[in-house]
């Protein structure tokens, strides 16, 4: 006999931003799927699944009260300080309401580290303010009963509409270089890919750490040479920023952890996608 999915109420906290627009796409034909917005705007002022929370002047709790949400994905974007405060008010009703959240971390939270890959149980450790940040929460959310949290680290996040490639694609319009760091070795994820991952951790009820990149590695500036032969433009200006003269990592692989094959991905996925788009417009 087949198990049933659960049936969830799901809330997604920047459900207008490019990382939540794709969960809410993903996850609302399968569950109860709400989402905030913080800015006006015409296409969420009627919709009753969506509302209105600005972290400078809202509180989250009333939200949460009439959404009553089983699961909360954050993918909130905005000021470090306020985004604290609403993980504080956030975890407060997880320990009342026993509802579970999906943080999405970044692999910035090793960034202080440079030798290797890192995987979901090496000890986080960053250099950078927004490594710190991502730190503070996963530590304030681990506070919670283990069952009540699941921590997303995540690569760099592409996508045929995303604003990484929008800048890219910007800067080559304007004549601008793009910058490229020859030593850095990373490895990505797609809008559709990490929505898809999410959905299955849901649906099975899977909670602790995971990594959420590519299965691969690639050097960040062939990468970035393989976004433009895939865009037919080659020879866009590069800038090149030396940050060291040795090779250094940022990626997060999985090795408890792991999804089923199906659910994982390499970064030639993401240039096919694109080379694909490029010359259908063509």
């Amino acid at each position: 006999m087949s198990k049933k999915a659960p049936k969830h109420r799901i809330l997604i906290l920047g459900a207008s931003g490019f990382i939540g627009d794709a969960l809410y796409k993903e996850l609302c034909q399968y569950f109860k799927t709400f989402g905030t917005y913080c800015k006006e705007r015409a296409c969420f002022e009627n919709n009753k699944h969506f509302f209105q929370y600005d972290m400078s002047s809202d509180d989250l709790l009333p939200i949460l009260k009439d959404i009553k949400p089983t699961v909360v994905i954050s993918a909130l974007r905005g000021p470090f300080a306020q985004q604290v405060l609403a993980h504080e008010c956030l975890a407060n009703y997880a320990r009342e309401s026993k509802c579970r959240i999906v943080f999405l971390s970044s692999a910035n939270v090793f960034d202080a580290y440079s030798q290797y890959p890192s995987y979901e149980f090496d000890k986080t450790l960053s250099n950078s303010i927004y490594g710190h940040f991502k730190i503070k929460i996963e530590t304030l959310l681990m506070r919670l009963p283990e069952k009540q949290w699941v921590i997303a680290r995540l690569p760099m996040v592409f996508g045929l509409q995303s604003p990484r490639l929008t800048e890219i694609k910007e800067h080559l319009s304007n004549d601008v270089a793009i910058e490229v760091f020859p030593n850095l070795i990373v490895n990505i994820t797609t809008d559709q890919k990490l929505s898809q991952q999410i959905h299955f951790i849901i649906n099975q009820n899977l909670t602790g750490i995971f990594h959420l990149g590519s299965t691969d590695l690639v050097h960040h500036e062939y990468f970035f040479k393989d976004i433009l032969k895939a865009l037919k433009q080659p020879d866009g200006r590069i800038l090149y920023v030396y940050t060291s003269n040795d090779d250094r990592f940022l990626a997060v692989l999985p090795k408890k952890n792991k999804l089923p094959e199906h659910l994982q991905f390499q970064t030639q996925q993401f240039l096919e996608e694109l080379e694909a788009q490029q010359n259908l417009s063509q």
